[in-house]
């Protein structure tokens, strides 16, 4: 059989505008996905409605468009399909797939993370409560295109996680994973932070029946002080104006080597170059890049 035909996404939070970190990301997914012939969806992972940035959505959306980036279909919000999500959750908890979670952070301060398990088997009512997914006692493992072999194993490094939260919003987990997999999703390409949870969303996957996409996660921009480059951490909006020498720069960041004679092309010259001469094996083979080095 032929292998099923590149489907990528870019897929951002509006909690804050796009920046440097975003650019980078975003342009490898765009690069991955055309220089094969595939399709890029635009997908608005907007869950989380007291973080988002009023503005922040259309912000996002003219900053693409100013910076060449064109998507296939119609763009998606996740706040459109909170009905799938509390379909496929309500059948997890039917099934004791999930169960209902009433600790309190003071609760489960002390445990670096890994979720204990203290109402595993209380049998709480779902209403006022957080969700969360049984893990089983296994080692999960794929093969990142950029990163090499990644390991986790669930039980002991993250415990039973949370598919939604206490106050009623979903879980990234749970909606990333049924949105890939309704979009087609064969290839997804993101920030290198994204690569701990990647285990969970390959679990997910197995449980549902879904298959499992391949995963490329990109280096991480960072501050000199080892902040990331991020929405909350003064990282500045991506500027209509800059946008050439910004798109020269992320080239450079992920390892492609544009000509002399681009300095100073125009953005769809830059995009053009980019997806003729996209090489995903010249990314960096690391999980964070100091932004200095990138000037």
């Amino acid at each position: 059989m032929n292998a099923p035909p590149y489907i990528g996404r870019f897929a951002p939070t509006p909690s804050g505008y796009l920046h440097f970190g975003s650019l980078v990301a975003c342009l490898a997914s765009y690069l991955d996905a055309r220089h094969v012939g595939g399709h890029w969806l635009l997908r608005m992972e907007d869950l989380d409605p007291p973080r988002e940035v009023a503005g922040a959505q259309e912000a996002i959306l003219r900053t693409l468009e100013n910076y060449g980036f064109e998507w296939d279909g119609d763009l998606v919000r996740q706040s459109e399909r909170h009905e799938v999500y509390a379909s496929v959750l309500q059948r997890l908890f039917d099934q004791g797939l999930a169960y209902a979670c009433t600790c309190s952070r003071k609760q489960l301060e002390g445990y670096a993370g890994v979720y204990p398990g203290f109402c595993r088997n209380a049998g709480h009512a779902a209403e006022d409560a957080a969700i969360r997914l049984r893990v089983p006692e296994l080692e999960y493992r794929f093969i990142d295109r950029v990163q090499g072999e990644y390991r986790q194993h669930l039980g002991r490094e993250v415990g039973d996680f949370v598919i939604r939260r206490r106050d009623g919003l979903y879980a990234y987990q749970l909606a990333v994973v049924l949105d890939d997999a309704w979009q087609g999703v064969t290839d997804v390409v993101r920030g290198a932070d994204l690569l701990d949870s990647t285990p969970r969303q390959l679990y997910l996957q197995e449980l549902l029946g879904f298959s499992q996409p391949r995963y490329l996660h990109v280096p991480l921009i960072i501050q000199p002080d080892g902040h990331k480059l991020g929405k909350s951490y003064r990282s500045p909006p991506l500027s209509a104006e800059q946008a050439p020498a910004l798109l020269l720069r992320a080239l450079r960041a992920l390892g492609q080597q544009p000509p002399g004679e681009l300095q100073g092309a125009r953005v769809h010259e830059l995009l053009a170059w980019g997806i003729a001469h996209w090489d995903a094996a010249r990314i960096p083979r690391s999980r964070a890049l100091a932004e200095e080095q990138l000037r």
